[in-house]
């Protein structure tokens, strides 16, 4: 996963109306809901069928740290996957999505002009256009490289030209070293 991919995630959970399942066991049950057999589950999180028995049971009740983790993501990734879906299509048909970061930004501009990338922060609102052209390349597999591209694209147009208004000349702005990125929407 990228950072794109980790924000967007990010913003998914901040969706959710209800809070997960606490417990092991509890969270063990609900990808039993979803998986349907104790070997899907077992392939989900590395173990074996028999420890997600365990765990199911409440014969084992303290995994591994890195084993909670796989837990806590496999349940995560599908927690309230309409609520996700609802926000995801109202982002990219009428509200945008928000972006804020900081990071190096270059471009291409004029001759005269000072083309040199440097680092700056900044939270811009980004049509719904960009948040659907966003979505639809994270679910065809776009490379983090690729969503970057996205958003730098909508930052030319919506921060460094204005929508048209300004700076028209500058052309292929480019969203590198990424100290951090947060997604809204």
């Amino acid at each position: 996963m990228g950072e794109i991919d980790d924000a967007i995630e990010r913003a998914d959970r901040e969706a959710f109306t209800r809070q997960p399942p606490k417990t092991l066991q509890a969270r063990i049950n609900f990808l039993m809901k979803q998986l349907k057999t104790t070997k899907a589950v077992a392939a989900e999180i590395g173990v074996s069928q028999r420890s997600v028995e365990r765990y199911r049971k409440g014969e084992r009740k303290h995994p591994s740290q890195a084993i909670a983790e796989r837990i806590d993501t496999a349940v995560q990734a599908r927690w309230q996957p309409q609520v996700r879906k609802r926000r995801q299509k109202q982002a990219a048909t009428a509200t945008g999505i928000t972006v804020e970061t900081r990071a190096r930004f270059g471009y291409t501009a004029p001759i005269g002009t000072t083309d040199d990338g440097r680092f700056r922060r900044l939270t811009v609102h980004l049509p719904p256009t960009y948040a659907q052209r966003l979505f639809d390349a994270r679910q065809a597999g776009a490379s983090d490289q690729q969503m970057r591209q996205i958003i730098a694209e909508g930052f030319k147009d919506v921060y460094f030209q204005d929508n048209g208004n300004r700076a028209t000349g500058l052309s292929d702005i480019t969203l590198n070293d990424i100290d951090y990125l947060d997604l809204d929407y």
